[in-house]
């Protein structure tokens, strides 16, 4: 069942702007399972993500005015088949954020909506195993007039994204390694103040924000009821400038960060099209980010509307 992995990239932008990192990861646009046509994988998913020490530049460090920094998202996601090769995603978070100490009050509110356009053109045997290569692209836009200047507490970074992803899988018996790339062009942002400084000063509302790539390698089983995988993850700011000593982070910083982590998908033999998916993940290395711990887990069914009955589904190439 292909409908489940956020954030990435809500994921790592929503993390990387909230400096937490708070991406809910499972198996979406970024794994090697496709969605069979005329079914739909829907959802909904929450994750919790919190840090006390983050880098400011490469000086890690705390900040007692912030305490804690705590962002929950609460999403809906899903992936629809319009044909074995070629699916539809979607999702749209609920983000909160507060800090444990200090005088910044958090923020909360519907964040952005993304969608991705899942492409299979490659699947063919080589030696023992299967082979499969994927296109993915993807936009996000956000869906409600939030505020972006006010890191770590935002809720988003409100630019409009769209992203390229290149992928490749290989299963050879029960076991995988998923391998891929993307590059996200972000647009412009606008802000409540009409001047601002980051390397110099800036006359304008308008924030020049720079693209990103993003790289991510998985590897695991993935045979009858279950996936269990572990993931390492890059999110690279392509420009930008280092939070400055004692300052508040800005939307246009460079936020580099590295992550580690694990995911889990079991389908109850019980319920056919019925999942349950969780997972967590850990920052080891960052720039102008939190040295966040993020855990979550998601409740997926999938809806049948070819007529006919649904077989037993099974975590392979198609589900």
């Amino acid at each position: 069942m292909n409908c489940l992995n956020y954030c990435k990239h809500i994921a790592i932008a929503l993390g990387c702007l909230t400096l937490a990192q708070s991406k809910a990861s499972a198996q979406t646009e970024i794994d090697g399972i496709m969605m069979e046509k005329k079914n739909l994988c829907i959802g909904p998913m929450y994750s919790h993500s919190s840090w006390t020490e983050y880098w400011e530049g490469t000086n890690k460090r705390n900040n007692e005015n912030l305490g804690r920094v705590t962002t929950q998202m609460f999403s809906i996601m899903g992936n629809y088949g319009i044909t074995d090769k070629l699916n539809v995603l979607f999702g749209a978070p609920y983000v909160a954020t507060k800090a444990s100490a200090g005088t910044l009050h958090g923020m909360e509110g519907v964040q952005d909506l993304n969608l991705w356009v899942k492409w299979m053109p490659i699947e063919k045997t080589i030696g023992k195993g299967e082979f499969s290569a994927y296109a993915i692209g993807g936009y996000s836009f956000p869906l409600t007039n939030y505020a972006a200047d006010f890191l770590p507490l935002s809720i988003g970074l409100r630019s409009r994204n769209l992203s390229l992803r290149a992928m490749a899988d290989y299963q050879l018996g029960w076991f995988y390694v998923t391998a891929s790339a993307t590059y996200i062009q972000r647009s412009n942002i606008k802000i409540d103040r009409t001047a601002y400084y980051t390397t110099e000063m800036h006359l304008t509302n308008e924030v020049d924000m720079p693209d990103a790539a993003s790289f991510n390698f998985r590897t695991g089983y993935r045979h009858g009821d279950w996936v269990a995988e572990a993931v390492v993850d890059n999110w690279t700011t392509l420009g930008g400038f280092d939070i400055t000593r004692n300052n508040m982070p800005f939307p246009s910083n460079e936020m580099n960060a590295t992550r580690v982590g694990v995911n889990l998908k079991y389908e109850v033999p019980a319920i056919a099209g019925f999942s349950l998916t969780g997972g967590g993940n850990y920052v080891v290395a960052g720039r102008n980010v939190g040295q966040a711990t993020t855990v979550y887990g998601g409740i997926f069914y999938i809806l049948n509307f070819t007529g006919k009955k649904a077989s037993k589904p099974s975590n392979s190439k198609q589900n």
